[in-house]
């Protein structure tokens, strides 16, 4: 396993240096840790999916199987930079994080995969976070004054997200059923598909 100090190893990577390490043929693996079906939506060409929660659960086993540099991509960055931080966690070093996530790659021209169209989570996070401050200030005005409670408290939780570079809301959305594909990743499959440690 690569453990070159995390402190030499760029935070994040542009599209363009990614597009040039795949056309020169550079030893580079890109794991997408967006759900499944943001996944099936649109992701990079040649690309594996391991969704955050099933990195978090085996980030020693992956970084185990992972001997090379390591792209991590999402929708804008957040999820990546939560993965980096688990595998630093077990002593991987070379991970670097998309900056602008699937969307800037494939904006900057590089190969990718398009599926049937999902909203991405941090759409959703907008939208349901959205909709609870309008249905807050709206209830306080015409049922009880309490509810709008509501509405402050969405805003703490996003003021702390923004703080903590972290989404619990994401989180719980990443889990509906609506996130979920029939291909959806399982440690097994996620171990099978990765490329072998060089002997």
């Amino acid at each position: 396993m690569n453990t070159t100090p995390q402190s030499t190893i760029p935070q994040s990577t542009s599209p363009e240096e990614l597009k040039n390490w795949i056309a020169n043929g550079t030893d580079v693996v890109v794991l997408d840790v967006r759900s499944a079906a943001e996944f099936e939506t649109l992701h990079i060409k040649g690309s594996y999916n391991v969704p955050l929660p099933l990195l978090a659960e085996h980030t020693e086993e992956l970084a185990a199987k992972l001997d090379t540099k390591v792209v991590l991509v999402c929708q804008s960055g957040v999820r990546a930079t939560e993965a980096k931080t688990n595998l630093a966690s077990v002593g991987f070093g070379n991970a670097h994080v998309l900056s602008g996530g699937v969307p800037a790659y494939q904006q900057a021209g590089g190969q990718t995969v398009e599926g049937s169209k999902r909203w991405a989570l941090e759409r959703q996070v907008r939208m349901v976070a959205g909709s609870l401050v309008v249905a807050g200030l709206a209830g306080g005005k015409f049922l009880s004054p309490q509810l709008r409670t509501v509405a402050g408290a969405i805003g703490a939780g996003l003021t702390f997200s923004a703080a903590t570079n972290t989404c619990a809301m994401g989180k719980a959305l990443a889990v509906m059923p609506w996130n979920k594909t029939g291909n959806e990743p399982t440690r097994e499959s996620v171990m099978a598909q990765l490329p072998a440690k060089k002997s």
